[in-house]
């Protein structure tokens, strides 16, 4: 049988919070108004309900345990959640206001995501954005992430995906390694260029490059390389810039260097197949008004940004 939520323990899960917060149980009384010894018996009350220790307690100090750890994580979320709901009914909530925290690959954060983030600061002032630029899995309750941009469709059938757009990539060199080893016209030709292979970090396979064939038919192109790329997909652009072979990357990575003369597309007839960015976040959770806005921005601007660049 489910158990039923005492609505008294809303008052409990708040001293809990402002506890753990401040670390000491007389400083959220003290800020709170009310004695240390309620906001002692509303913990205790907690922790014989749920059955575990939500702190350690010493004479000097307490100090939240694992499980209090976790369970500070959701109840931050749910109060913060129903702070917002209150606000949107209530008319206040007009301006967004407060902290995003968002988690981000190093391609798309620095080729994509950066860029936008002086208009979004501009168009919402009261909004704080941290970002985490890296290639690495995460929890969105340990780690405490409001968002997540990432290639492809997730596993996660827990997790919301709005996708943000199809990136098409291309293939490239620089223009002294097509001298010194020629242009690639079809490919067949693949077969006696250098090569350079990035491996994907979730599989450790090398990433297959994707093309179309004569028929419009989609074609998973696998090799095998002496030259290859983990982790940081921007070294395997810099190896091509240097003239180390050619390497498969989106359009929007390569347009600067591109224009600059410094990377050459080839192979374009075969070219035309696209991947997937999302930005992802948990089911389960109410987006306030402040990550709404983040995401609805977003989206805008990356669709305003390859309409640029494909008009």
């Amino acid at each position: 049988m489910a158990r039923q939520f005492d609505p008294v323990q809303l008052g409990s899960i708040e001293l809990f919070c402002k506890a753990a917060e401040l670390g000491s149980f007389t400083a959220a009384a003290e800020l709170l108004g009310v004695t240390p010894a309620s906001v002692s018996r509303s913990i205790s009350r907690l922790e014989t309900r749920l059955g575990v220790r939500l702190f350690t307690r010493t004479t000097r100090s307490v100090r939240l345990t694992s499980d209090g750890e976790l369970y500070r994580a959701e109840c931050q979320q749910a109060l913060e959640q129903i702070a917002e709901a209150e606000r949107a009914i209530t008319g206040q909530q007009s301006e967004p206001k407060g902290l995003v925290r968002v988690s981000v690959g190093t391609l798309y954060g620095h080729h994509r995501l950066v860029p936008l983030l002086p208009g979004f600061m501009a168009a919402y002032p009261g909004v704080e954005v941290e970002l985490n630029v890296s290639n690495r899995n995460i929890d969105f309750v340990e780690d405490g992430y409001d968002l997540a941009i990432r290639l492809g469709e997730p596993r996660d059938s827990r997790l919301v995906a709005r996708k943000l757009e199809e990136a098409t990539v291309g293939v490239f060199g620089a223009p002294d390694y097509l001298r010194r080893k020629g242009t690639p016209r079809t490919l067949e030709e693949l077969a006696v260029h250098d090569l350079i292979q990035f491996v994907l970090p979730s599989t450790g396979r090398p990433m297959p490059w994707i093309f179309r064939n004569a028929a419009g038919e989609d074609i998973d192109f696998s090799f095998k390389s002496r030259q290859r790329v983990h982790e940081d997909v921007l070294a395997g652009v810099g190896w091509a810039i240097a003239g180390g072979g050619l390497f498969q990357i989106y359009h929007f990575v390569a347009r600067e260097a591109m224009k600059s003369g410094r990377l050459v597309e080839v192979l374009q007839d075969n070219g035309g197949r696209s991947r997937s960015f999302h930005v992802l976040y948990p089911q389960n959770r109410h987006l306030s008004a402040r990550v709404r806005a983040f995401v609805d921005y977003l989206a805008k601007a990356v669709g305003a940004a390859t309409a640029a660049q494909f008009p």
